[in-house]
């Protein structure tokens, strides 16, 4: 009964419709940041790596939907633009909105299921990295919403968990998983009492996120967490972290409507 209330809960939570302020942030199949391309570079995680990703370079176009729909393909990306798109996914001075971009060039190329078998080369070869773990839990994710199969889905995204998990294990500041999981399982089944655990990353994201530079992206967070509260019954305590990230990112959409909803 429980197996299948998980899996009915994770099918549901890669198949729902997206928010249309601020979409959870690439922890479901097409989430897109409202960052803008100006934000502030990511915040590097605790643990120096011994070997940091190649220099960023200029995103590889990838042609629109109405290009592709003329000339009747998918949009071409080789091998060395794969592996580049991946370098962006894993580097910790990539912003959150190139990692969006990658995601999208992924998706929109066909290119998937080969970046996953990358990342999880990557997490075989050198399982000490928390951005590899990070990634292709998300990467689980953004598969679940390119398949039908509700069971495949619920598995996928049990498997991305757990990626999530050792990502933390190894660096406990990296925001990626952090958020992604927590986004994740406040889609689970209530039977699985879960309400509590995720408060309490979202709350483990602000409290660290404000010892930081603030990202436009960290106002997702405020907006997630108070949506918990509300869920929970603590209405006040939803209001009080909506006005505390609205104080912090004024110009965020979503926390606005939040706290002044149209009648």
């Amino acid at each position: 009964m429980i197996g299948i209330g998980l899996l009915a809960g994770l099918g549901f939570y890669v198949s729902r419709p997206k928010p249309q302020a601020v979409p959870p942030a690439e922890t479901v199949a097409e989430g897109v940041s409202s960052a803008t391309s100006n934000e502030a570079q990511a915040v590097k995680p605790i643990a120096a790596r011994r070997d940091q990703p190649p220099p960023l370079r200029e995103p590889h176009r990838v042609a629109k939907p109405s290009e592709v729909a003329a000339s009747g393909s998918i949009p071409a990306i080789d091998a060395s633009v794969l592996t580049h798109l991946v370098d962006v996914l894993v580097s910790p001075q990539a912003s959150h909105q190139q990692k969006q971009e990658a995601w999208k060039q992924l998706r929109d190329a066909g290119k998937l299921d080969l970046a996953i078998a990358d990342l999880e080369k990557r997490v075989a070869s050198d399982p000490h990295v928390a951005e590899y773990p990070a990634a292709l839990g998300n990467a689980y994710l953004q598969k679940c919403g390119l398949i039908k199969d509700v069971r495949e889905q619920g598995i996928l995204a049990m498997q991305a968990d757990k990626l999530f998990d050792t990502a933390l294990s190894l660096d406990p500041l990296n925001w990626d998983a952090r958020f992604t999981k927590a986004v994740a399982m406040s889609y689970w089944p209530p039977m699985l009492n879960k309400g509590e655990e995720v408060i309490q990353h979202f709350q483990t994201l602000i409290q660290e996120q404000e010892t930081q530079t603030p990202q436009p992206h960290f106002a997702q967070t405020y907006a997630w967490l108070g949506d918990q509260y509300q869920k929970a019954g603590q209405s006040d305590n939803a209001k009080a972290v909506w006005q505390r990230g609205a104080a912090l990112f004024p110009a965020d959409e979503r926390l606005r409507t939040k706290l002044n909803p149209k009648p």
